[in-house]
């Protein structure tokens, strides 16, 4: 079993850059894929970002390729979100969450069995 936790959320402005962590303790953190949520007011929750055990496969969600960078250290046991050009779109209480299953399969939020709390990301217009 994995625990989570999320830091580095806050209110900024849009145009603001700003980046998530995510610090993982418990079993081996390199045996997981992991991966960003959001979930925004009113809606679902939603992948935004994912990455496979040693980093080197990423993939993101269409409205943030290009602007948010998602990365890991297993040395620190710690997955990273990059976020640059923040808009108030992107407004949203963001998880990090990790899986044992394939990385090609672990595309949905069924697919993930450990979470963090969350941190809450403001972006003011």
């Amino acid at each position: 079993q994995v625990q989570l936790a999320e830091s580095g959320g806050g209110l900024v402005q849009a145009g603001d850059s700003l980046r998530l962590s995510c610090a993982a303790s418990g079993r081996t953190f390199g045996d997981y894929n992991m991966a960003w949520f959001r979930r925004a007011p009113g809606k679902e929750r939603d992948i935004v970002a994912r990455i496979n055990q040693s980093g080197s496969l990423t993939n993101y969600a269409a409205s943030v390729k290009g602007r948010f960078t998602i990365s890991r250290d297993n040395a620190k046991n710690t997955v990273y979100l990059q976020r640059n050009s923040l808009s108030p779109e992107h407004t949203a209480v963001y998880y990090c969450a990790s899986t044992t299953r394939g990385y090609y399969s672990a595309y949905q939020e069924a697919s993930y069995a450990y979470w963090g709390q969350g941190t809450q990301v403001t972006v003011s217009a």
